[in-house]
């Protein structure tokens, strides 16, 4: 005999569908629950704050379970997300009772932070991108994707730029193969490992091909072997995609591999510290993505943010885009009142794609496109950007033509309720809805046509829900009943009665119901396969719809705050005047514009001025108008001359790396030592109180080191911050290089910031006074106030001694001029001189030289 099983069959489909899945937790679908078993129950219930209990055994030990409802679903599986986890989606896809076993269950998706494409799982502005990273022989690329728009690009780029990239795309995923040996730092967590061989470049291969059904990889321009990695991470990343949505969506764009010098390359460090679209503090706001975002619809949103963290190189493109700001300076609150009631087209595209699209998704895209074909543009309102732009819009005039003959204007949330094809549409969902509302007409005229017919007084058609429909006479005219009459109840007072019309009328109204959800369900999902077939239309004009946004939306802050457009030069050159930060201007009364001036003669400023003195806010303001210029946005300020910029750098204050174990100063020499080995002439640097995290002779001798690096070596435009006043002297050594300083009054103990850049070095630094700012007791300040009198004494007395920085000059010779008069020479010096003037240095050996110190010693006379 067989031994009786330990689980049931349930759970066996479930063991079975698990083992493909370990790494997720998995929803499965029973009845009106999803259910999580095992170790997923227990971590679900910790993670959703749900009750965890347990049902039957296995192995000898209770089975461990949680669950959700299924109409909530969404809220527990976008906590999760937010999380970093991943839920594979098991649905009942087979009919209850078709056969002996369990009703047939399949994974239907998988859940992952970087696939989603559910609207209530997402943020309404996050690009949530996917990316792949992979490695072929020495070489390295990243691939990325992002289902909500479409995109689909790659780029080959170096193993240490690597996190540089991803600080720019900042990915909801990071795929990679396992023993990758890169040190992801912060995006270590985000990482989901594959396998190497699917990592690898022939499986990526074959996947973009079969993807773009094409039969070489020529028309991508990526086949050289040089884009083998990039075809391995591409095609790693195609195939995640179809494991995770149990089909290959047909929305993305052709793969384009992008060079370093498309946008203004901009490493992950000083992303952080001009705080595009974070804070250091980790907040979305006050950034600079916060105080340019007043776009309309959400796709402009995250356009917008893309543009700031992609500034161009182009010059041609980017004056395009200033044109058209400018031409809507006068036309912004217009545009901006007529996207008010745009739809998120690009998200209601990729559902699309994918299948998941819902009725009022369909509503919102016909309403959407309807408002975009017809609007009506002001005529002084034009530029070539905006020109080709607005010619994309009309296109989509037919889908939304299509979407108003299919759809109900208001039609129900979801499919499953039935009310979204519109009336009109389908000839016999109209007959089935004609049937279910009015029913009651044919009855009435059932019972009108059957007294008539019969001439029975009493008779009457009725309805109830344990019987159906059926014909009631009273018992006395029972007798009379037409021969076609067949009894259905017999009561005290009436007898009832079903005739073959009747039976007709209530197989079809009963079945009428279910009939028209599911006709429903099937035109509907027919509507969406149509609307696949125009998916590069509807994300064309979900590009030209979200580009106008920010179009708009660049022009309105500029608008509001008079800001002007920058010239752009071919040469590196920063002209300035009267410059504000865009962020910080906007949230005080009064800010103090200031001007800041870079080029081929001017390299180098060396900034100096009090703690609090508003050296980093100058500093950051420069980096973010030249930013602003290459965006092609205006620019606070009364002018600007900026020139085209490859790099932008910065070393702006620091932290302890504890997870990598550096300390504040090894993250502040690795952060210059990134930047000396790749700036260049065209790039513009930022350093700020480079050397202070250690000694200060050794701070010192580093911080004059790499400025006179980045005068030397690098060329590089740069704003040099430092309290190390004796670096001030470097103009005197580096005509390129010039002293500019922060400005404050100080009253006794109390200092006012001017906040004025001026020509010259600071006079001293104030730290006394910036102390008593913030909170220092009075004791401590008044002690302090007595150490720095008694070291400013002790300065002064101590002998005039070699300069620490003193430039040393090797084949310099010490020599007595004849025509130099050396009877004031002591004649015992004068042998020293002599001595070392007949010397054969270069033949000398270590043990010799150390021999003729000795020597000079001697003649020296004896203190």
């Amino acid at each position: 005999m067989s031994a009786k099983p330990t689980v049931s069959p349930m759970m066996l489909q479930y063991l079975s569908l698990k083992q493909h899945h370990p790494d997720k937790l998995m929803f499965y679908r029973m009845g009106d629950f999803y259910e999580l078993f095992f170790d997923d129950a227990s971590k679900a219930a910790q993670l959703l704050d749900i009750t965890l209990t347990s049902r039957g055994q296995y192995e000898g030990e209770p089975i461990k379970m949680a669950g959700v409802p299924f109409h909530a679903a969404e809220q527990y599986l976008a906590k999760l997300v937010k999380l970093g986890e991943s839920v594979a989606i098991v649905e009942q896809v087979g009919e209850v009772g078709a056969s002996k076993g369990p009703v047939e269950r399949k994974v239907v998706r998988v859940v992952t932070p970087g696939t989603l494409t559910d609207s209530a799982l997402l943020d309404d502005k996050d690009s949530n991108r996917i990316v792949a990273i992979a490695k072929h022989k020495k070489a390295w690329a990243v691939a990325w994707a992002s289902l909500q728009s479409g995109e689909f690009r790659c780029q080959l780029c170096a193993a240490d730029h690597i996190v540089h990239v991803l600080g720019r795309l900042e990915p909801a995923e990071i795929l990679i193969a396992d023993g990758h040996g890169l040190d992801l730092g912060v995006f270590a967590k985000i990482t989901t490992r594959l396998h190497a061989w699917q990592v690898e470049a022939d499986a990526g291969r074959g996947q973009i091909l079969r993807y773009y059904q094409i039969q070489d990889l020529h028309g991508l321009g990526l086949e050289d072997e040089a884009y083998l990695p990039a075809v391995a991470a591409a095609g790693a990343l195609l195939n995640y995609i179809q494991m995770t949505q149990s089909q290959m969506p047909q929305h993305l764009e052709a793969l384009q591999c992008e060079s370093h010098s498309q946008y203004i390359q901009i490493d992950a460090a000083s992303r952080r510290n001009l705080e595009i679209s974070q804070t250091l503090s980790g907040k979305a706001a006050p950034t600079l993505l916060s105080r340019m975002d007043v776009c309309a619809t959400h796709m402009g949103s995250r356009l917008l943010h893309q543009w700031l963290h992609q500034p161009l190189t182009h010059k041609a493109e980017i004056v395009l885009r200033q044109q058209a700001v400018v031409a809507l300076l006068a036309h912004y609150t217009w545009l901006q009142d007529a996207f008010k009631p745009i739809a998120d087209i690009e998200r209601i595209t990729a559902r699309i794609a994918v299948g998941s699209a819902r009725p009022r998704d369909l509503a919102g895209l016909r309403d959407s496109l309807s408002v975009l074909a017809h609007l009506a543009w002001p005529e002084k309102c034009t530029s070539e950007l905006l020109t080709n732009l607005q010619t994309v819009l009309p296109q989509g005039l037919a889908i939304a033509a299509r979407l108003q003959a299919a759809i109900l204007p208001e039609p129900a949330v979801w499919l499953r309720d039935g009310g979204v094809i519109n009336d009109g549409f389908d000839a016999h969902l109209d007959d089935l809805r004609h049937v279910q509302n009015h029913g009651d007409e044919f009855l009435q005229a059932l019972e009108a046509r059957e007294r008539e017919r019969t001439g029975l007084s009493t008779l009457k058609v009725e309805f109830n829900r344990v019987h159906g429909f059926y014909i009631e006479l009273s018992k006395a005219q029972a007798e009379s009943a037409p021969s076609d009459y067949q009894r259905r109840q017999t009561l005290k007072n009436v007898e009832r009665y079903i005739t073959p019309e009747l039976k007709s009328f209530e197989d079809k109204v009963l079945t009428a119901q279910d009939q028209a959800l599911a006709l429903e369900k099937k035109l509907f999902d027919a509507l969406v396969l149509e609307l696949q077939d125009a998916l590069s239309l509807l994300q064309q004009l979900a590009k030209a719809t979200a580009t106008l946004d920010v179009l708009a939306s660049l022009a309105a802050v500029a608008a509001q705050d008079g800001w002007v457009v920058p010239q752009l030069l071919d040469f590196p050159c920063i002209d300035i005047q009267q410059g504000r930060h865009p962020v910080v201007a906007a949230q005080v009364t009064q800010f103090i514009a200031n001007d800041a001036q870079l080029d081929s003669k001017r390299r180098l400023m060396l900034l100096t001025g009090p703690n609090m003195g508003g050296k980093s806010t100058f500093m950051r303001q420069t980096a973010l108008l030249v930013l602003l210029a290459h965006v092609g946005s205006l620019v606070p300020a009364q002018s600007a001359r900026i020139g085209m910029v490859d790099q932008i750098f910065t070393r702006i204050g620091a932290s302890d790396d504890l997870a990598g174990n550096r300390s504040t100063f090894m993250v502040e020499m690795s952060e210059s030592a990134y930047i000396l080995n790749h700036a260049t002439e065209k790039s513009l640097v930022l350093m700020d109180e480079v050397g202070r995290g250690t000694s200060t002779f050794d701070g010192l001798a580093l911080a004059q080191s790499i400025a006179e690096y980045l005068l030397q070596k690098n060329k590089s435009l740069t704003l040099f911050a430092t309290h190390y006043f004796e670096l001030t002297k470097l103009p005197e050594r580096f005509q390129d290089a010039f002293n500019m300083h922060l400005n404050a009054l100080e009253q006794g103990q109390d200092i006012v910031f001017l906040h004025q850049v001026q020509a010259g070095p600071a006079s001293k630094s104030y730290g006394v006074a910036v102390a008593k700012l913030a909170g220092l007791p009075n004791k401590a300040l008044h002690s302090a106030q007595q150490y720095l009198q008694q070291l400013e004494q002790q300065q002064r007395e101590q002998q005039a001694q070699l300069g620490l920085f003193q430039e040393w000059e090797p084949d310099a010779q010490i020599t007595v001029d004849e025509h130099v008069d050396t009877t004031c020479i002591p004649n015992e010096y004068l042998a020293c001189i002599e001595a070392l003037q007949q010397l054969q240095a270069d033949e000398l050996t270590p043990k010799a030289a150390l021999d003729v110190i000795y020597q000079l010693q001697a003649l020296l006379p004896q203190a």
